[in-house]
């Protein structure tokens, strides 16, 4: 969600580089209109979300993305050519949906062709991280690529934020920044 403590302090470590941030509500949250569309649709608000990134500042761009956004986000970005790198927070390999009938899936084969630089930070307890699952998808992945275990972090990094937004910029700085 747009307001969203993890979405927040990763915008923030991205702003304080001079990097514009667009947050927003995927379909069906919070105010915005439409209906939840199970991860197909997301995707295409992702795109969009960059078109008008692109347009309006013509920058090179820096995807992030915090869970559900991180699963569709990263899928629309490393295809995206104006995208130089992307930042998956608490990327959920193991997700269970608590309210739903149907569990959530999502697949992440299409990052193993992507070859932009990739940031994953994950809280060391995050329910729908589990550390196992998500060293594996990080191996799977081609370089450059790092995987950021935040100790002590659930999924929303309660009480970690600070150590989130730290690895944020420390990978801006040693990463994004020299291209």
């Amino acid at each position: 969600m747009l307001h969203n403590k993890v979405v927040f302090h990763t915008m923030k470590a991205l702003n304080g580089f001079g990097f514009p941030v667009l947050r927003f509500n995927f379909r069906g949250t919070g105010l915005s209109e439409g209906e939840h569309d199970h991860g197909i649709g997301e995707v295409e608000d992702v795109r969009t979300a960059l078109g008008w990134l692109d347009h309006a500042f013509h920058l090179p761009l820096i995807f992030g993305g915090f869970s559900f956004g991180a699963a569709v986000g990263l899928r629309a970005s490393c295809s995206d050519s104006r995208v130089e790198a992307l930042i998956g927070v608490g990327v959920p390999v193991a997700p269970v949906a608590a309210d739903t009938e149907e569990p959530r899936t999502y697949t992440f084969d299409f990052l193993r062709e992507c070859a932009k630089p990739k940031l994953f930070v994950s809280g060391a307890r995050d329910q729908f991280g589990p550390r196992p699952k998500l060293e594996a998808l990080v191996a799977s992945v081609p370089e450059p690529k790092k995987l950021v275990i935040i100790e002590g972090a659930d999924h929303f990094f309660e009480g970690r934020l600070r150590e989130l937004r730290e690895a944020v910029e420390n990978w801006v700085k040693d990463v994004v920044i020299p291209r």
